[in-house]
């Protein structure tokens, strides 16, 4: 089915309606990991490169898509939170595992979501754990957003700047999304290190 739906993908990129197939795919593959968006954004990065799109709506649909699909997940995950926690975490240890997760969220949510934007499966796990932790939806969009828009520009410009080079190697281009996401977070947490340091310092002197 997948493979179907690739080559379907690839034989309708200078179709106009080729931007719905961006939006709707990247919508559902953050509620059904195995959607692949990633190579969607690529072949639309490739179709605008050969001027049958237009990159920017390539990419705001893309981001568009992806926002809303990971806040039903967010939705899902806060209106299922009580029933998952009833039977998934009711337990000494479920409750600790919900916990950890809950504190790692306030702590590194932010780039989390930035990371897990780029990885098949994370996002979608990443989005639900945040509904069902009951984290702040204002939030979750501010940090949804920006996630969404790296995610989107990175694919669609891997696609738009390298052209041919990508249109076989998929892997490649997830490969390099991928590392620009840890690259974002490692230098996001180094930020975060320096100013609670400087917090710490500041506090001590006191």
């Amino acid at each position: 089915m997948i493979t179907d739906l690739l080559n379907w993908l690839e034989s309708a990129t200078s179709s106009p309606w080729f931007y719905l197939a961006i939006f709707a795919i990247a919508l559902f593959d953050s509620v059904i990991p195995a959607v692949p968006s990633e190579t969607t954004m690529i072949l639309g990065g490739i179709a605008a490169g050969q001027g049958e799109l237009i990159i920017a709506v390539v990419i705001l649909l893309g981001a568009l898509g992806a926002f809303a699909g990971d806040n039903l997940a967010y939705q899902l995950g806060l209106r299922a939170s009580d029933f998952l926690k009833r039977r998934l975490f009711s337990s000494e240890k479920g409750q600790a595992r919900l916990a950890g997760a809950a504190a790692q969220i306030e702590k590194r949510g932010g780039p989390l979501l930035i990371t897990a934007r780029f990885i098949p499966g994370g996002r979608t796990a990443m989005t639900a754990s945040s509904g069902i932790t009951k984290q702040p939806l204002d939030w979750f969009i501010k940090w949804d957003a920006v996630a969404a828009i790296l995610w989107a520009s990175y694919a669609g410009g891997l696609g738009y700047i390298f052209g041919e080079q990508f249109a076989d190697d998929h892997t490649k281009a997830f490969y390099l999304a991928f590392g620009a996401a840890l690259g974002v977070t490692a230098l996001i947490e180094v930020v975060r290190w320096i100013r609670h340091r400087g917090q710490s310092q500041s506090a001590d002197v006191l």
